[in-house]
This record gives C-alpha cells, structure tokens and sequence, in this order.
C-alpha cells in the first residue's frame, strides 16, 4: 500500500488572519504552510501525519502533494524529517485561482510517478483532536472490506454539517449508502462527516481520470465532490470507518480557534508597533533578446504574478536582518541535512542581498545629500520564486528591499528615478555580491509589467541607461513556464561570451544584433497581436542563442525542455539564464498534452500569470 499526502491547498482563512493581526504575537507564522504549523503539543501538523504513516509495515512508499508556492518550505521539511525528497511531487500552481484542486493533485501524483497499488489518502493539514490512534487498525479494516474506505467521526453539537462532507452508513454492512458534500440544513438526519482520510482500491484510481475529464470547474475537483459523484452515481462500494476523535482542516479554522496551539510561540512585542511596510516583488520571463541586455542589445520581459519575492520592514530599536528559515538555515535536522543542503544550495541565501541592499542605500543617500533620519528596523524576507532556474529571485528580493527603504526614509521617484533605480539594483548584486547580470531583470522589476527595453551603447553612454517602455498588456495570449524539478543539471549557459564579446569577435557581436531586431520585429507583433509572428521569432531567438552558447553549454536539462515543447509544436525559448523554457502554443490540446509531458518528465509547469501593473493600482 501507498501513503500519499496532500497539502498544496491555498490561501486559507487562517493565514489571512494571521496576516492582518495586529497584536504582534503571530507574524513569525505569517506564510509558513499550514502543515507546518504547530498542532497538538507544538509538534507540527505535518510531522504528526509523518510520524503516523512512517513504517515500512504498512506502507511501501509515502508522497507528499504541494504547490509551487511553498514547494520550498516541504522540501527542507523533508530534508529534516528524512522524508524522501524524491517523493515530493509539485502541481505547479502557485496561486488560489490557478490550483488544481484536491482530486488533480492526487491524479497528478499517481499519473506521474506510475502507482499501480492501493492508495491512503490524508490531508496533511488536517489537525487530529486523538494524537494516539492506530492507523494500523485502520489499514487492517480496509483490507477486510471488498472496495474503498472512508473516515469519518461524529460533529460535535458546535458543528454545522453544511460545512463538511456527510456520510450515511449502513449500520450492518458499514457500506456507505450516500455521500452528501456540504448538504444544506435538513437534507439529511446524519451527522457523521467524512475527513479527507481515504483508502482507494488500485481499480479505483482510472476513476479519478473520469471524474476529472467529466468536471472541469477547478472548485468543484474537491475529493467530497469525488465521493459524492462516485458513491451517488456511480454506485461503487464503499465502506466507511468512524474514528472517536475530531479532526479539523486548517483551511476551516480561524485564529481565534487555533490559539490555543500557539501559546508557546507567543512573544512580547512593543505596546503599539508601528504597523509594517511589506514590498513585493515578482518574477520575471525574458520573452525576447535576452541575453542581449548585457551586450547593447534590446530585450522584451514581461514580471509574472507566478512567483515573487516578498520583504517586510518593521520600525525596531535595533537594526535587525532576519534570516529566511529556508535561504538562511540556522538548525539543521542533523549533520547530514546540513551536508545535503549546503551541497546543494551552497551558502549564499537572501541576507546576504538585505545587508547589501541596505548598505548601498545609505551610500546613495549620502552621496546624493539626502539626510536619513535616525530610525532603526527589523527587515526579513520571503520568496517563492525556484532557485536556479534564472527567473530573477536575487534583484527581486533587492528590488523589494529597496522599495522598504524608500517608503520607510520617504524616499521618492524623484529622489530615485526608476532608470537609475534598476542601475541601483545592479550595482547592488555586481559591486557588491560579484553576481554576473544585466539590466533586463532589474528594469522590468522596477517598471513591472511588459517592459521593451534598448540597451544600445550610444543610449548608455550618454544617460547610463537605456530606453525603457511600458507596453499594453491587454488581450496577452497565455504564455507558459516548464522549470527543472532538479535545477543542478541547468548547465552554466553565460560560458565565455562576454570575454568573446569584449574582444570583438564579430560572431557575438553579430548575433546581439540580431537579438536587437528580432525584439524590435517582437515589439511589432505585440503590437498588432500577432501570435502566430511572435511563435515565430521566440523560435529564431532560441536557435540564435544556441548558435553562440552551444548545445554542450546548455546542458542536459535545458536540451530536454526544448525538446519536449518542440515535440507539441510549442513554441520555446530560455526566460533567463538557464533551468526553466518559456513558450507559447497556440493549440489548447497540444497544450495539454505538451504539459502532461513535462510533468512526466519531473518538471514543474504552469500556465503564466502575467503581472499588470496598471490593473492593481485600479
């Protein structure tokens, strides 16, 4: 048997109290997962579940089903739990309205990873009022019975069962006989409710595919809408189970409920804090000339409201830099999760970027006679943005710390004009951290949106900064990402070009302008919403690049993406510097075919959300 582990819900009403409290007791737990908060006795939720489901015994293999957004906090979960961290499975959805739903992320799960066996099914946030009962007990009364399994208890008189999937069970036989999801008052006498605590026979699982292909609303793709439609009208058996304690999903309990597991995080804070300044912001795909914005030439980038990089700053008595729990570990589960994650990630996280960020601001100011008043803060960052994939995470958490410290010290545009803003943000990373960039991400950062942007020698000699122009966003097709699951195979795709650059070989130098006018042809087809024409020359631009960079260069992982949007007739280029593909495929089946391959082939995909500037102001 299987174990498989879902917690890639999200936004839940929980969080966003936690966000907006203001007694200053609860912000350190402001974007943890909601597994990974404290449960019953301030052992996390997850750990529970992990500890619960962790022999060998019962089951062969345990999984565990996120999003893309907070893929990063259970990876250094698993890492510290040595929960196998090859049994994560993305769904590559980052937001509430691009989720999967409950029922897709499970399909995803044995989709892509070919189980073939009996399958548990468990919330992973899922609070258990009993930390003691015996899960063996329930396999064992599962394997007694010809068809599936669900768990259920009996509501506490506080309870509403229009809130909750309600069974009705055959006393004698414990078939259950109907499976109402959220019925209204009075539907039905039962009161037993049904918890995302399921056993599914290995003939259940083409079921799923059904249900999916029949339902194509993503908020009716809950496992209740599954049960209910499965028991209901398909007539399969199905037995259920009670257990004698309650269980509570997160996502249904309010901080006022969930109090009482925080008692021993409680801090003191000051009387009246000063309310917080908190910036974001987000990734960014190079959608033309890229990598020419280091080279004179001209590039299109778009940010994309996917992922971001997200700083607050807290007036304090102290000037304090936070570190990340993830990007800035200080515990380690052990000396071998210490070794696995320096290994891999080395021990350059976001701090390094705060205290750089901070520094080259008061140099600035002092440069530009701007008086600093003498206020002190607290900063810590968050992100979601993948590591290694060249989608921008390091200048969007400058960019989001400079955006802190302007608001905070009433710095303005005038003060800090956007051009030189992006300048700032470069500065910070080249002068400072000795990372190799371009323009291209701090500007569209900085400006947001859809950016052109001409880096021509003659603009940057004579201003040191380029032509940078916003463009309509409106009626955008949809444009989609594929990024590495294992972005160590990215390959080092910069190679020796600039040194080839700066010493004039006329191959480089040639190929930057092309770069220049296929951004320019581009532009155009923006322009007229010519789709069709930008397939085209996303196509001309990744051959070109290929032509100076080499296939070697690219690497493995890189050459694989490609080939997989080529085999769908999907046009594809590299958004940045290599570990993630860009495209856009005009043909919706090939488009979903195209993304059951790449997540077959363990990459993460996800449909592009473009990020309007103009539309949020609004």
């Amino acid at each position: 048997m299987i174990c498989i582990l879902l917690v890639a819900g999200h936004d839940t009403v929980l969080q966003t109290q936690l966000k907006n409290d203001d007694t200053g007791l609860y912000g350190h737990l402001t974007g943890v997962p909601k597994a990974l908060l404290p449960g019953v006795g301030g052992k996390k939720i997850l750990d529970f579940w992990w500890e619960t489901v962790n022999t060998r015994q019962l089951f062969t293999e345990v999984y565990l089903v996120t999003n893309a957004d907070k893929y990063k906090h259970y990876e250094r979960w698993a890492t510290a739990n040595d929960f196998p961290v090859e049994n994560l499975v993305n769904d590559g959805s980052t937001t509430l309205e691009d989720r999967l739903g409950a029922v897709a992320d499970l399909e995803l799960a044995i989709r892509s990873r070919g189980l073939k066996d009996d399958i548990m099914v468990i919330a992973g946030d899922m609070l258990c009022a009993d930390q003691n009962f015996d899960i063996a007990q329930v396999v064992r009364f599962y394997k007694s019975k010809p068809g599936d399994l669900v768990i259920y208890y009996e509501l506490e008189d506080s309870e509403k069962s229009d809130s909750r999937g309600i069974v009705e069970v055959c006393p004698d036989t414990h078939r259950i006989t109907c499976f109402l999801e959220k019925p209204p008052e009075g539907m039905t006498s039962s009161r037993l409710a049904s918890v995302v605590f399921y056993c599914l026979q290995k003939d259940t699982l083409p079921y799923l595919s059904e249900f999916l292909s029949q339902i194509p609303e993503i908020s009716d793709r809950t496992m209740g809408k599954f049960w209910e439609w499965f028991i209901n009208a398909q007539e399969m058996p199905v037995f259920g189970m009670k257990l004698p304690t309650g269980f509570q999903l997160i996502g249904q309990v309010g901080l006022s409920e969930y109090a009482k597991w925080l008692a021993h995080y409680s801090a003191k804070q000051r009387d009246s804090p000063v309310k917080p300044i908190t910036c974001r912001s987000y990734a960014r795909v190079g959608l033309m000339g890229n990598p020419s914005d280091g080279f004179n030439g001209k590039t299109i980038a778009m940010s994309i409201s996917n992922f971001w990089a997200e700083v607050t700053l807290m007036e304090s008595q102290t000037l304090v830099l936070l570190p990340h729990p993830l990007n800035d570990p200080t515990e380690f589960g052990s000396l071998q999760d210490l070794y696995h994650i320096s290994r891999k990630e080395g021990y350059l996280g976001g701090l390094r970027l705060l205290q750089a960020t901070c520094k080259k601001f008061y140099q600035f100011c002092s440069k530009q006679g701007i008086a600093l008043r003498k206020q002190n803060f607290t900063l810590k960052y968050d992100t979601n943005i993948p590591r290694q994939v060249g989608l921008a995470g390091s200048s969007a958490i400058v960019s989001a710390t400079l955006k802190c410290l302007m608001k905070f010290y009433n710095i303005t545009d005038k003060d800090l004009p956007k051009p030189v803003r992006a300048n700032f943000i470069l500065n910070v990373e080249t002068d400072e951290l000795f990372i190799t960039a371009g323009l291209q991400d701090r500007v569209v950062q900085v400006y947001e949106g859809l950016v052109y942007m001409d880096f021509s020698k003659e603009l940057m000699d004579a201003k040191g900064y380029g032509e940078y122009i916003p463009m309509d966003m409106d009626a955008l097709p949809s444009f989609w990402l594929a990024y590495l699951g294992d972005p160590s195979d990215s390959g080092r795709i910069h190679s020796n070009v600039r040194q080839r650059w700066l010493s004039g070989e006329s191959e480089v130098i040639e190929a930057m302008k092309s770069f220049a006018e296929l951004t320019d042809q581009a532009r155009s087809a923006i322009q007229s919403k010519d789709w069709v024409l930008l397939t085209q020359l996303m196509d001309k631009n990744l051959e070109l690049r290929r032509s100076i960079y080499t296939d070697d260069c690219l690497g493995p992982g890189n050459l694989k993406m490609i080939q997989i949007a080529r085999q769908f007739g999907s046009a594809v280029k590299f958004p940045g510097s290599g570990g993630a593909v860009v495209g856009l495929c005009l043909d919706p089946h090939q488009m979903a075919e195209m993304k059951r391959a790449f997540q077959e082939a363990g990459c993460v995909f996800c449909i592009i959300i473009p990020y309007d500037p103009s539309r949020s102001l609004s």
